[in-house]
Order: C-alpha cells, then structure tokens, then sequence
C-alpha cells in the first residue's frame, strides 16, 4: 500500500506540474469566461448564439464564474460552446503533494516528540536541543515514509 500511495504521489506531481505556474497567477478579476471572450473578440451575443441561449443568461453565467458559484456542468457547456475543453484540477498550495506530506509529517513529528520531551522533562530527563531536533527529523522521516492516516488529523 504504501508504494502504491508514494507512486501516486509522484505521478500526481508530475501531472500538476504545469497547473502549478497558471495557479500562482490566480484567476483573472473578472473571472476566466470574461477575460477569455474578451480576448478572443467574442461579444456576448455570439457566444449566447453559439449556446441557443439569451445575451443576459451569458452576463448571468460570466457573473456566476467569478463569484465561484458556477456548476462544472455550466462552464462545460460554455467551453463545448468555444471549441474547447474544460479541466480542472486541485493543486497543492505546498507546490507539491510531496512538500504537503513533508510539512505535514515535520508539523505531527514536532507534536509527538515535543509531548514526550515534556514528559521527560517534567521527570528531569530532558534532552538536548540538538538531539530535539534529530529526533523531530527522525520522525518526520518515519511519517513520510509511512504516511498513516494521522498525517492528515
């Protein structure tokens, strides 16, 4: 299972890899159907043409889009209706599935060795900040290698 999911991860980051540069320009202010018509000279009345519908259910659907409100369904409809594709996709804001895992098990190995260097302190045990550290690394090594579902908690 966990070569499966190490597999995944990598196959995952490659296949994002591009989505990760259009992702840090953000969507364009008046959403991407508007900048994309604009762009390409359609007014609204051809592109409602093209969809068999009105030019206000046009605005109403530019509108919906950069709300965040749209369907997937409706933003197929209108790229069917452009000759193009719709994608979608979640990219990581780490950059990577990778980097999300690496923070993560670093966060959670941080909490499980810093409770029981407390324990250990309280017992007059403490360790040095030196070995702190070591032992956090050690156990985010584990927990990316691992990747159990408390990862994620």
């Amino acid at each position: 299972m966990r070569t499966h999911r190490l597999l995944f991860v990598s196959q995952f980051d490659k296949r994002t890899e591009a989505l990760r540069y259009a992702a840090r320009h953000g969507i364009p202010s008046g959403g991407w159907l508007r900048s994309l018509r604009h762009g390409l000279g359609f007014t609204l009345d051809q592109l409602a043409k093209r969809m068999g519908v009105s030019r206000q259910h046009i605005g109403q659907v530019e509108s919906r889009e950069a709300q965040g409100t749209i369907s997937l369904n409706s933003l197929r409809e209108v790229a069917h209706a452009l000759d193009m594709d719709l994608y979608y996709a979640f990219v990581p804001k780490d950059g990577s599935l990778q980097a999300l895992i690496e923070r993560r098990a670093f966060e959670l190995a941080r909490e499980v060795v810093m409770r029981t260097h407390q324990s250990m302190t309280l017992e007059g045990q403490a360790v040095s900040d030196e070995r702190l550290k070591e032992a956090i690394e050690e156990q985010a090594a584990e927990l990316r290698r691992e990747m159990p579902k408390q990862l994620w908690d």
